[in-house]
C-alpha cells in the first residue's frame, strides 16, 4: 500500500471494513481500495455507499454468501475432477444464498433501485440446488441418490447383520477357546479374541495379535464367504457413490458461467455493504465531493478515536487558500488535526462515508503526500532530521497544484534557526506550486510567515492557560504559541528565569523581577562576573538579532545595562547587546546629514512635527509620539 496512506492510518480503516465483510473474496477486493482521480468515479462510489447504507438501515444485513473454497470447487469440476460431498454442499449453500439474496433485493427497491437491480443479474441455480440437495447432505451421499446405491447399501447392511449373528453363535458354542466374549474388527475383518494356545484348535485366519501376545484375533473360517461378499458389495456401493459425485460435479461444471457471475455479484454486494456497515458503525455520512480546492469539515472526528471523547474538528479552506499553518502546545492535538483532515479526505475519495456533520465538502486531490511522525531509520542510518528531509524531498518531487501535502513539525530535529529557514523555504515552494498544504509548527518565524503571506492561513489549537490543559479545538485565523513559558511558570519555574527566557526568545525586556534565590551555602561562594564594556552601536546601524537572525535598525545605542533599542518591522524592541551582530554600519548606509525620522517615525508623526514647528516653540512643548520610546 502507498506509504502516505499508511501514514494516515488508512490500512486500519480497510481492516475494519474487512472484518465487516462476509466472504474472503470481498475482503480481498477491499484490500485493493484506493482513491480515484476521476471525479465521476468518486461520486459514483459515494452514491453507491449511500444507497447501501439506506438499504442497510431499512432492511438490515443482507443474506450474503461466505463462498469459502467455492472458486476451487468450480475450477476442479471444470477440469473434470470429482467434488467431495462437502464441496457440493458448499455449492448448494451458495445457490441457496443467491435465492435468498434475490428475495432480499426484491424488497428494497423503495430504498435503492440501483441495488435492487442486482437481483436481475443473480443466477437462478435452483435446479442445481435441488439435484445436490437430493443426493448429498453434509459429508455423505444419500441413499436416495440412486436406486442402485440404495439397494447395495441395504444388501451391505444385511450381510453385516448375518456376519454378526454367526459370530454371536460362535461366541456361545466355542467360548472355551476364547480370551473374551466380544466381536471386533481388525484390518476391515470381523474377528473374535482367541487364546493363543487354542489358535490351531479354533480354526480360522489369524488377523492380529494383542500387545502381550497372549490373544490372537481370528476370523472364523465359516464367515469368510459372507465377508468376501460384503467386500464386493462395499466396492460396488463405493463405485456408485463416485458415479453420483461425478454426475453432480459435471452439473457444477455446466453451471460454471452462472456460478462465477453470482460470485462476482455477491463479492460486489459484500464489499459494498461492508462500506455501508462501516458508515453505520462510525455514524458517518455522505459528503459533497468537489473538483475545486475547497474543504469544509463540520464537527468531524478521527474515525479511529473514541467517539465519545474526541473533540469535533471544524476545518474550512476556501479555493483562495493555499495552505494552513497550525501552531499550539505539544500534545495539543495538532498532529491529530492534520491526520484527521488527510484521512477523511482520503476516505471520501475512496467513496466512503466519513464521521462529520451535514454540509461537509471534500476537495478531490491527485495525491496525498505526508511527513508525519518520527522518520528516524536505523536500517537506513537516518537521523530524525535526515529522515524528515528525505521525505520532504520526495514530496517536493511529486507535489502538484492538485496535491494535498501534510507536514508535521516541518524543520524540526536540527538547529532551530536553520530548521526555521528550511521550513519557510519549503512552504514557499509549495505555495509557489499552488498545492494545498497543512503544516504544524512551533517556530515563531514560520508563524509570522503564515500571518504575512497572502493565501496562507494561520491557525492554532486552543489551550487553557489557567489549567494548562489542551482543549483540542482548532481555531482558524488565529496564531498560537507553544505555551512553554506558561507551562513552565505553572509548574514552578522562578519568575526571573521565565522573564529571562521570554527576553531570550522574543526580545522583550526582562523587567525588574527578583533574581532566583540561591541556597545559602552556594551564596557565600558566588562571585558576580564582571561584564565587559558593551560594544557600541550607532543609530541607523543594520544588525542581526540572535537566535533567529531577524534583521533590524538600531534606534538607540546601548545603555549602561547593555540594552539596545532596535526597530524591527516598525516595532521597537529592547535587545541585549550580546544578541546583536553588526551587518552594515550607518555611515555606509546613509549620508552624513540623513534624517532618521524617516525610518523611525510614522508619516502621521512627521506631519505633526512639521505643524508644531510652524505654530509653537519646540522647547515649550514635548510631544510623546506614537511608536517612540521616551525617557
Amino acid at each position: 500500500m502507498n506509504q502516505d496512506h499508511i501514514t494516515l492510518e488508512f490500512p486500519q480503516i480497510i481492516a475494519q471494513m474487512q472484518e465487516l465483510a462476509v466472504s474472503q473474496t470481498a475482503r480481498d477486493e477491499l484490500a485493493q481500495l484506493a482513491p480515484s482521480m476521476e471525479e465521476a468515479v468518486c461520486r459514483s462510489r459515494m452514491e453507491a455507499t449511500t444507497a447501501a447504507r439506506r438499504v442497510l438501515d431499512a432492511a438490515g444485513s443482507p443474506p450474503l454468501a461466505i463462498m469459502d473454497g467455492l472458486e476451487e470447487s468450480v475450477s476442479e469440476s471444470v477440469m473434470g475432477g470429482m467434488l467431495t460431498p462437502e464441496q457440493l454442499a458448499g455449492v448448494m449453500s451458495f445457490a441457496v444464498s443467491c435465492r435468498r439474496m434475490e428475495a432480499y433485493l426484491s424488497g428494497v427497491a423503495g430504498q435503492s433501485a440501483g441495488i435492487a437491480a442486482y437481483r436481475m443479474e443473480l443466477p437462478d441455480l435452483s435446479d442445481l440446488c435441488r439435484d445436490i440437495e437430493a443426493s448429498v447432505r453434509e459429508d455423505k451421499v444419500l441413499d436416495e441418490a440412486s436406486s442402485l446405491l440404495r439397494d447395495l447399501r441395504r444388501r451391505h447392511e444385511n450381510l453385516e447383520t448375518a456376519i454378526r449373528d454367526k459370530l454371536n453363535r460362535i461366541l456361545q458354542s466355542r467360548k472355551q477357546y476364547l480370551a473374551d466374549s466380544y466381536i471386533t474388527t481388525r484390518a476391515g475383518r470381523y474377528v473374535v479374541p482367541v487364546q493363543r494356545k487354542f489358535q490351531s484348535a479354533f480354526g480360522g485366519t489369524a488377523v492380529d495379535v494383542s500387545a502381550k501376545g497372549t490373544t490372537v484375533f481370528m476370523e472364523p473360517s465359516s464367515i469368510v464367504p459372507l465377508r468376501q461378499e460384503l467386500d464386493s458389495v462395499a466396492l460396488m456401493a463405493d463405485e456408485e457413490e463416485r458415479r453420483v459425485l461425478y454426475a453432480l460435479s459435471d452439473r457444477v461444471a455446466e453451471a460454471e458461467t452462472e456460478i462465477r457471475r453470482g460470485m462476482r455479484l455477491m463479492t460486489e454486494l459484500d464489499a459494498l455493504f461492508a462500506k455501508a456497515k462501516l458508515s453505520q458503525q462510525m455514524d458517518a455520512r455522505e459528503v459533497e465531493l468537489t473538483g475545486e480546492r475547497r474543504i469544509l469539515l463540520r464537527n468531524a472526528r478521527h474515525p479511529l478515536l473514541n467517539r465519545e471523547k474526541a473533540v469535533p474538528l471544524n476545518f474550512i479552506v476556501e479555493d483562495a487558500t493555499t495552505g494552513v499553518v497550525i501552531t499550539g502546545p505539544n500534545t495539543g492535538g495538532k498532529t491529530v488535526c492534520v491526520k484527521t483532515v488527510g484521512l477523511l479526505c482520503l476516505m471520501a475519495q475512496c467513496g466512503l462515508h466519513i464521521p462529520c456533520g451535514e454540509g461537509s465538502v471534500v476537495a478531490l486531490r491527485d495525491a496525498f503526500l505526508c511527513d508525519i511522525g518520527d522518520s528516524q531509520s536505523i536500517t537506513q542510518n537516518l537521523s530524525t532530521f535526515s529522515g524528515h528531509m528525505t521525505n520532504v524531498i520526495r514530496i517536493l518531487d511529486r507535489a502538484s497544484r492538485d496535491s494535498l501535502v501534510l507536514l508535521d513539525e516541518l524543520g524540526s530535529g536540527t538547529d532551530p534557526a536553520e530548521g526555521m529557514g528550511i521550513a519557510v523555504a519549503v512552504l514557499g515552494e509549495l505555495r509557489r506550486r499552488g498545492c494545498l498544504f497543512l503544516v504544524t509548527t512551533h517556530y515563531s518565524q514560520v508563524k509570522t510567515w503564515a500571518e504575512t503571506t497572502p493565501g496562507v492561513m494561520a491557525a492554532r489549537m486552543a489551550f487553557d492557560r489557567e489549567t494548562l490543559a489542551p482543549l483540542y479545538r482548532l481555531e482558524l485565523g488565529k496564531s498560537g504559541e507553544s505555551c512553554a513559558l506558561d507551562i513552565a511558570k505553572r509548574l514552578g519555574l522562578p519568575e526571573c528565569l521565565i522573564a529571562g527566557a521570554r527576553e531570550a526568545a522574543y526580545g522583550t525586556p526582562a523587567g525588574q523581577e527578583p533574581a532566583m534565590k540561591i541556597p545559602h551555602s552556594r551564596l557565600k561562594r558566588y562571585v558576580p562576573r564582571q561584564e565587559a564594556n558593551p560594544p557600541s552601536f550607532a543609530v541607523g546601524d543594520s544588525v542581526s538579532i540572535a537566535p533567529n537572525g531577524v534583521k533590524g535598525i538600531v534606534y538607540r545605542p546601548a545603555d549602561d545595562q547593555g540594552e539596545v533599542i532596535v526597530q524591527v518591522q516598525g516595532k521597537k524592541l529592547a535587545v541585549r547587546h550580546t544578541r546583536l551582530t553588526l551587518l552594515v554600519s550607518a555611515d555606509r548606509l546613509y549620508p552624513e546629514d540623513y534624517d532618521f525620522s524617516i525610518i523611525f517615525d510614522t508619516v502621521a508623526n512627521r506631519k505633526a512635527d512639521h505643524l508644531m514647528s510652524r505654530k509653537f516653540d519646540a522647547e515649550a512643548l514635548i510631544i510623546h509620539q506614537e511608536g517612540r520610546i521616551t525617557e
